[in-house]
């Protein structure tokens, strides 16, 4: 029997050092040839590192949130033979994971990194560590009285047990002396048990319940209103500690602002649906996206400054004459921006089979790099979720982003009368060291009219 070492492969670019994202195997399982050991990230993808042998792990060269150095010892193998490191042979001859310290490989200026991770093997380290405190006293809701002055003699520990449940919100029934005391005893009547009238709290319920309580009873209260005294400490792996580190250095050298305009998508909506009525099974469906996605595309014609990218460590802007767009993505595993190249040249259902496309890609992490890299502008929805009003991050180093929020029916006054329409605010953030505050409105304004008169879409 042999030992068989797999060193942190060297993904070209460049790159250092990798973080370890997750362990798809543990010590002691059987491994066969091509398969996926573990997930490691580099500063824009997650790559899978497959096996080249068949045998039994016999140690793993680091945990997930490490950052590891490319050629390190990632994993011990035993095999059939020789293999290439004599059995027993230390991890230490390799160099050492380094210890994930938050900073890592540093994020790029290119758009939200890598593919999804797959999903954990049960082997993988848990997300986080519970710390239940059982020690810590019960407090029964009027904890600042419960010893309180000439009622000494009454007061006690909150008592815990022998709860009936209550719906949220319900008055337990009780006369104004009983509420006093029950006060004072630090005793919460939501807890009692009533047997009077109507289920009215009397005394006797009170010492009936103190008495049951200093016995020890064990009677758990409803889940609602159980005290809870756990910890959770999550430590931010791969793509959500990737997400963290890109927001950080958004906002940290960007100098934000945002600009809200409401537009009337009635008549959009209409087109939409007529759109897809009659070319929905051939062409697909079209949403909201794509349709913006064209405005977005006429109006920068107008306004090329905001599809550009700004290298604030040279000084200078590059815009650019392509259209690559970037579109946020939510998955499992955090925000991506998966990129539609060259939207300036796809109709309109292009443009949503490619959106549709990269969300799937990404959602099921099979995106690459290049998908998920070089946008110059980018569109951010929340869908039904997207509220009334949005601060999007710029997804640096571009300099503007589009928000896009819900679509709600509001009455609105047309022509001297009160007529639904159909309204949808668009939340944009920009850089106001290269976007002045008058362009940027003139740019979301010339998308407004492009929106609210979409036969203005295909004319060109």
């Amino acid at each position: 029997m042999g030992i068989h070492v797999i060193k942190m492969p060297d993904i070209g670019e460049g790159i250092a050092e990798v973080e370890l994202v997750m362990w798809h195997v543990k010590v002691g399982d059987a491994v066969s040839e091509d398969m996926i050991l573990a997930d490691v990230m580099t500063d824009k993808a997650t790559i899978e590192i497959p096996s080249p042998v068949h045998g039994t792990v016999a140690m793993l060269g680091g945990e997930a949130g490490q950052v590891m150095a490319v050629g390190a010892d990632l994993i011990h193998i035993e095999v059939e033979g020789e293999g290439n490191l004599k059995a027993g042979a230390a991890l230490a001859s390799s160099p050492k994971a380094a210890p994930h310290t938050g900073g890592g490989a540093s994020a790029t200026s290119s758009a939200a990194p890598g593919a999804a991770p797959s999903a954990p093997a049960a082997s993988a380290p848990a997300a986080g560590v519970a710390a239940a405190h059982g020690s810590l006293p019960a407090h029964g809701g009027h904890g600042g009285h419960a010893g309180n002055g000439g009622h000494g003699a009454h007061a006690t520990p909150a008592p815990v047990a022998a709860r009936v449940a209550r719906a949220p919100g319900e008055r337990p029934l009780a006369s104004p002396a009983v509420r006093k005391r029950a006060w004072d005893m630090g005793v919460e009547l939501q807890y009692v048990h009533g047997s009077g009238p109507a289920g009215r709290i009397l005394h006797e319920d009170l010492d009936a319940y103190v008495a049951r309580s200093v016995q020890g009873g064990t009677s758990a209260a409803p889940a609602g209103y159980r005290e809870s005294h756990t910890e959770q400490t999550i430590p931010l792996i791969g793509l959500r500690r990737k997400i963290a580190q890109k927001m950080q250095e958004s906002k940290r050298r960007i100098p934000h602002f945002s600009y809200v305009e409401e537009i009337d998508v009635t008549e959009l909506e209409i087109l939409r649906t007529r759109l897809n009525e009659q070319w929905g099974k051939e062409r697909g469906k079209l949403t909201v996206l794509p349709l913006l996605a064209r405005a977005l595309v006429i109006a920068l014609r107008q306004f090329p400054q905001m599809n550009a990218r700004f290298d604030d460590d040279a000084g200078f802007v590059t815009q650019y004459g392509a259209v690559h767009l970037g579109v946020a993505t939510q998955t499992d595993s955090g925000l991506m921006v998966s990129v539609v190249r060259h939207a300036e040249a796809r109709d309109m259902w292009s443009c949503a089979a490619e959106i549709g496309r990269l969300a799937d890609a990404a959602r099921t992490g099979k995106a690459t790099r290049d998908e998920l890299s070089g946008s110059t502008i980018t569109i951010s929805s929340l869908g039904a979720l997207g509220g009334i009003v949005t601060t999007p991050v710029i997804n640096h180093p571009e300099v503007a982003i589009i928000g896009v929020n819900k679509i709600v029916e509001r009455p609105v006054v047309r022509q001297g009368g009160l007529v639904v329409r159909k309204i949808m605010n668009l939340s944009s953030s920009f850089d106001h060291r290269v976007v002045d505050g008058m362009h940027a409105a003139q740019f979301v304004q010339a998308i407004r009219t492009l929106l609210e008169c979409p036969a203005m879409l295909f004319v060109e």
